[in-house]
């Protein structure tokens, strides 16, 4: 059950209404309720003004999931001027997992929320960090092609690393045996003896540890096979950089 909305927010009835304070209390009321807790009615409420006030700062919902996204992804870090690539690209996946985790139920409009609003029409800030890694990339001698190339390799594996690490679910938290941890006892082991052997490795899975080792193969990947100006690819940095 959602909570009240007069516990979502602080007392805003005194408080101008703004753009940004719509998103911020947009973004905890889903940290709380997920999506299907959101509406325009029940931020009016946490807000405490009329609909009506809220749509001259946000025309309907899809506005206000679209600059949630931005409010999240603008505390994405890029530093563009970073000559190390690779551990930059490292920093800001490690990044971009923090800010899932803080925030996993805006996971999914992360990811989805891009394929309802053309490029050109996305907030400015759900643009930059897309911006910022193509300057980075370009910097260290990429075409521009590869380089978007290699922001829709990376962000693809990004995306998809932390819906499936969200996704790991334990069935019985107190039990010693990891088979019936997960659930895994339920399976035939005659039909999954292989996913069966592997429980203990995937009951101790280790979100940073699988991020990185998928990083090892991308970044690798990336500096072996892609055109580069220079007579040799830029060098890989194979140990993680985290911040």
């Amino acid at each position: 059950m959602a909570e009240p909305v007069d516990r979502l927010a602080d007392d805003y009835s005194n408080t101008p209404i703004s753009r940004s304070l719509i998103l911020q209390t947009a973004l905890t009321i889903l940290d709380r309720d997920g999506e299907s807790g959101l509406s325009m009615r029940r931020l009016s409420e946490a807000l405490k003004r009329d609909p009506t006030v809220l749509y001259r700062h946000v025309p309907n919902k899809g506005a206000v999931l679209d600059g949630v996204v931005e409010v999240v992804l603008s505390q994405l870090t890029v530093d563009s001027a970073d000559q190390d690539w690779t551990g930059q690209l490292r920093l800001v996946a490690h990044d971009f997992r923090r800010l899932a985790l803080a925030h996993p139920n805006v996971v999914p409009l992360l990811v989805t929320r891009p394929l309802a609003t053309p490029l050109g029409q996305r907030p400015p800030g759900t643009l930059r960090p897309l911006e910022a890694v193509l300057t980075l990339l370009t910097a260290a001698g990429f075409t521009g092609v590869d380089a978007l190339h290699i922001y829709r390799v990376l962000f693809g594996y990004l995306h998809g690393h932390i819906l499936d690490e969200l996704q790991e679910i334990v069935e019985r938290p107190e039990e010693s045996d990891q088979v019936l941890r997960l659930g895994l006892h339920r399976l035939p082991i005659t039909e999954f003896p292989r996913l069966r052997e592997l429980a203990p490795v995937i009951a101790s899975y280790d979100g940073a540890a699988e991020l990185d080792r998928g990083l090892d193969l991308i970044l690798h990947g990336l500096t072996t096979t892609l055109t580069h100006p220079s007579s040799e690819p830029p060098m890989a940095t194979a140990s993680p950089r985290q911040g």
